[in-house]
């Protein structure tokens, strides 16, 4: 077990360069080992979930040399993936377990998808249902969690389906498995989520469309992805952080290099701007398919807010950090709608109520989100629930805390910001782990 302690009087300034964006490493080794030729992809993300996925194309016969600049896969082809000798290990990750699952409901050959203990609670009835609606032979464990059992079929048949939910993994799993139906496949979603599949899919040259006005995405049948190179941004998730770090320190100011700013993901920004902070793009321009920019991020106070809806499923990932800034906000500010906290690494709308609770601040957990009274922050010990997420925010937390803070179970942190810690400490944060 790794505990960090992070003292409280620290600060934060300069230029942060972030790891690459995770969603977009998963998708481009994915979508690189069946296409057609070699692709290269720079900017990947060395975290274990993302590595995870790595081992398990390599598992399934694709040549994939690895360095810390670069990545090259030679792709197999849509139909060129063999069976691996073993179980797939997907560790912690969630994207690379539901979107694989897609992809190998349509192969010749059986697999099985495993995880951590985390990822063994998460729900994967969510894309079991449609996958089984195209044809698919999958099956969970009786509560509908991994590990994931999938059986060879003679053919996918395309679907027409609305998600019930706004998730990007969901929407990304039909049409992974869609590159093998037959005829077109459509996904509509009820709210806007991260379009990097789409985006990605395009620069392979398959024919898909960004959704439209309603929601709907149009996956063609019978196109072919073609092998090319992939730079890779700085992940905002990961930069998120950081710029709330600056966002509620008194005199700070840091410029965070190359992120991505896709609008599907920019959410914390537009919260955080809502809330007062003095946030600005710098250097605007574009990676392939993606937005980029540096981020510069200087000290103002906050005020609470009532958290736009339409804003919630763009933040997703980022709202634990966003309970922080809440935190030393002046003022209220509410969260709803955000049930999809439940159900990720931990029960993030419990874990983050927990630990704030427990630093003194006015935090109330609800169904779908939390009302949060910013005031002061205390020290204590917090647990993160094996969650890195969690435990990155409350290193946050300590820059306004009065006392020391104590964080148990920090080693997921590598799972999604390999060096955070070491990070932290170069900018002027007091946090050591131990």
């Amino acid at each position: 077990m790794s505990i960090a302690v992070a003292q409280p009087g620290g600060s934060i300034n300069g230029t942060f360069t972030v790891p690459g964006d995770k969603s977009m490493s998963h998708r481009a080794v994915m979508l690189a080992s069946i296409a057609i030729g070699q692709s290269r992809i720079r900017g990947f993300l060395s975290g274990e979930d993302s590595l995870n996925t790595l081992a398990a194309f390599r598992a399934m016969g694709v040549e994939i040399e690895y360095s810390e600049a670069e990545i090259i896969v030679n792709g197999v082809g849509l139909r060129g993936l063999t069976a691996a000798g073993s179980e797939l290990y997907m560790g912690n990750a969630g994207t690379g377990m539901r979107l694989i699952a897609g992809l190998l409901s349509a192969q010749a050959f059986p697999s099985k998808l495993t995880g951590d203990e985390s990822l063994s609670r998460r729900p994967m009835e969510r894309i079991i249902g449609p996958l089984r609606q195209m044809g698919a032979s999958i099956s969970g464990d009786s509560s509908g969690c991994p590990p994931l059992s999938i059986t060879p079929v003679d053919s996918l048949q395309a679907l027409d389906y609305t998600l019930p939910m706004a998730s990007a993994q969901v929407k990304s799993c039909i049409l992974l498995a869609g590159l093998y139906a037959t005829g077109e496949t459509t996904v509509t979603e009820p709210a806007v989520t991260r379009d990097h599949t789409e985006r990605m899919l395009q620069t392979f040259g398959y024919p898909v469309s960004l959704p439209d006005a309603h929601g709907k995405v149009v996956l063609q049948p019978a196109g072919e992805l073609i092998g090319c190179d992939i730079n890779i941004p700085a992940d905002i998730s990961s930069a998120a952080f950081p710029i709330v770090a600056a966002c509620i320190t008194p005199g700070a100011e840091i410029l965070i290099e190359n992120v991505g700013v896709n609008p599907t993901r920019t959410g914390i920004i537009d919260i955080m701007r809502l809330m007062g902070a003095d946030i600005e793009y710098v250097n605007q321009r574009s990676s392939g398919a993606e937005p980029v920019a540096d981020i510069r991020v200087r000290y103002a106070p906050l005020h609470g807010i009532d958290i736009p809806p339409d804003l919630v499923p763009l933040a997703i990932d980022e709202l634990p950090v966003a309970f922080i800034a809440a935190s030393v906000a002046q003022g209220t500010t509410r969260v709803t709608g955000a049930e999809e906290l439940r159900v990720k690494e931990s029960d993030r709308i419990s874990s983050m109520a927990a630990g704030l609770q427990t630093l003194g601040v006015d935090a109330t957990p609800t169904p779908d989100g939390m009302v949060i009274n910013g005031g002061d922050i205390g020290g204590g010990t917090v647990d993160t629930f094996f969650d890195h997420r969690i435990a990155m925010s409350f290193c946050v937390a300590s820059l306004r805390a009065s006392d020391a803070i104590t964080i148990n179970d920090v080693q997921h942190v590598e799972t999604s910001f390999p060096g955070f810690f070491e990070l932290c400490s170069a900018h002027g944060m007091r946090v050591q782990v131990r």
